[in-house]
């Protein structure tokens, strides 16, 4: 874990290296977004390139924990635009990572929907709303006997599934379902909860193939059969099942994740104009509805859900209905002493 880490320190450094030395160079305005990778629709960036003259570059993590570590390393500095999870828009903003926000400069963000700019800590100062969805359980329906609809079906797998399980190795996500299974709250900071599902884990952990998420293209393991039921989130889930119509999405009864990513103004951003122009850009209503649709995640922009097509509206994967919603938590920022005792739980999970 560490060497993969370091490995994503260094060409990360690399490439900010090389993206400042470009800069200089080039003719044309730069952009620097840190994302997750194909969270983007490309036909937007290369439209937004061209009608600004500009030159967009993303720099991609691969959970939310190796964000951070990759913020740590250089203070913040090199990124113009961030992709932040509501839970830690506080704590970079509290790091001086991220700045807080004029929406006049982005006239746009009048069409975002006022509960997503509020839903967590820090989110009206320093977060435009992206997209929200959930994380539950993808499993293959047409290999697994009974359909799986408890987070303990993941945890304690019945034999045909030890083996061929896939977890999310960002602590909030593999310990809050961990609590969930045990019908305690994602965000509980209980010595003796958290003592449980780390036991939990750790049962389970003979039994877990990858803490990897697993990738999305026809390649990847649960299309091959290798993996039989993973934890993702859910817009993830429907590009799956484009591949194979046996994959099934559930959000189990116990209620899981409800998360919000947002965009945040990178405190050392070197344009901020162009970050601007961008935060308006893809919050345009025509351009929101197409990101939706790209991603396949709900948009918190209420203009742009007026253009979205009645299935995608629909979809209870997209849309879950409100008495799920209900049992589900966001993630919420937690006292330094909680958050100790979970980053050694975590450890000793991927050790």
């Amino acid at each position: 874990m560490f060497c993969t880490l370091a490995r994503s320190w260094l060409l990360s450094i690399c490439l900010l290296l090389t993206i400042g030395s470009s800069y200089s160079q080039a003719a044309s305005r730069q952009l620097v977004i840190l994302n997750w990778s194909d969270y983007l629709d490309p036909a937007l960036v290369a439209q937004f390139e061209r009608q600004y003259d500009a030159d967009v570059a993303e720099i991609y993590y691969s959970s939310d924990d190796q964000r951070t570590e990759m913020m740590l390393v250089n203070g913040g500095r090199g990124y113009d635009l961030i992709l932040v999870s509501g839970v830690s828009l506080e704590t970079y903003a509290r790091r001086g990572w991220i700045a807080e926000l004029d929406p006049a400069r982005a006239p746009n963000l009048q069409h975002l929907n006022p509960h997503w700019c509020q839903a967590v800590e820090g989110a009206e100062k320093y977060g435009v709303p992206y997209f929200w969805g959930t994380t539950g359980i993808l499993y293959r329906s047409d290999l697994v006997t009974t359909p799986i609809t408890h987070w303990q079906q993941l945890f304690r797998p019945a034999p045909e599934l030890q083996g061929k399980i896939a977890m999310i190795e960002t602590s909030a996500d593999m310990i809050g379902m961990a609590l969930k299974a045990l019908g305690y709250s994602a965000n509980s900071t209980n010595k003796a909860h958290l003592a449980e599902a780390e036991t939990l884990l750790l049962e389970q952990k003979p039994h877990v193939r990858t803490y990897q998420y697993i990738t999305l293209d026809e390649q990847s393991p649960i299309l091959s059969g290798d993996i039989l039921a993973t934890m993702m989130y859910n817009g993830d889930a429907l590009i799956l099942q484009e591949y194979n119509d046996q994959l099934r999405y559930v959000l189990p009864r116990e209620g899981g994740n409800v998360w919000v990513d947002y965009l945040a103004l990178g405190t050392h951003a070197r344009d901020p104009d162009l970050a601007y122009a961008f935060l308006d850009f893809i919050n345009e209503p025509a351009h929101a509805a197409q990101q939706a649709q790209f991603v396949y995640y709900a948009t918190p922009n209420m203009a742009a859900e007026a253009l979205l097509p009645a299935e995608f509206l629909q979809n209870p994967v997209i849309y879950p209905d409100p008495t799920t919603l209900e049992s589900s938590e966001f993630h919420q920022g937690l006292p330094a002493r909680a958050m100790r005792q979970r980053n050694h739980i975590a450890a000793r999970v991927l050790q």
